[in-house]
């Protein structure tokens, strides 16, 4: 099965609901103006519901050192950085002994070509949907990316995927596709922020099928 991860989890019962279905990796928002943020203090009860074999993923915008230390004292285990380059991952990546993935947006091949280039020694590529340009958040609005891009352009590197997946649609792109991992966050709620329980078991049954 392709491992998946649940984004922008923020209560107790959808974070056990993820880990009920075998969720790979959870994510924790910590980008402010995101619907899905918590606070460091807040995740790290959340977080400490998550078995020590599923991974806690923060997502992070160009954070400053003082929330990557307040998130990794809250007990993530992954660093999942946007608008970085490799210089940034590589960097925390020697800093803290911990895996880094590198989000980048796509709408053209070239888009793909400069993600490989900005991934550096990252240990995930995480292709999203390039988000349009008044959008106020850099990934998790809910819009897909035409995946043929990534089967005319397949990167040379491990790579996940996101934007836009949902239960209709996930077991198709992991079928023309092959990610490593495919992530979800507004596909599994039920309004901007607030996860479905139902959703997310629905979610990973059709990964299930593919």
């Amino acid at each position: 099965m392709t491992p998946f991860k649940i984004c922008g989890l923020s209560t107790p019962e959808t974070v056990d609901a993820s880990v009920a279905v075998g969720a790979a990796h959870l994510g924790f928002n910590f980008f402010a103006p995101s619907p899905r943020f918590v606070e460091p203090g807040t995740a790290a009860s959340l977080i400490a519901r998550v078995p020590s074999g599923v991974g806690r993923v923060a997502v992070l915008v160009a954070p400053d050192d003082a929330l990557v230390a307040a998130v990794i004292e809250a007990g993530i285990t992954i660093l999942q950085l946007h608008d970085a380059g490799a210089e940034r991952v590589g960097e925390l990546k020697s800093r803290y002994n911990l895996p880094v993935w590198l989000a980048a947006g796509v709408k053209t091949r070239d888009d793909i070509r400069s993600a490989e280039k900005a991934a550096g020694p990252a240990d995930l590529l995480l292709l999203d949907a390039k988000a349009p340009n008044d959008a106020p958040l850099p990934g998790g609005n809910g819009l897909a990316f035409d995946w043929q891009l990534l089967i005319d352009t397949r990167p040379g590197r491990r790579f996940g995927l996101a934007g836009g997946l949902g239960i209709g649609n996930v077991a198709d792109a992991i079928r023309r596709v092959a990610p490593a991992l495919v992530d979800v966050a507004s596909g599994v709620e039920e309004s901007a922020g607030v996860k479905s329980v139902d959703k997310i078991r629905a979610f990973a049954n059709a990964v299930r099928a593919a």
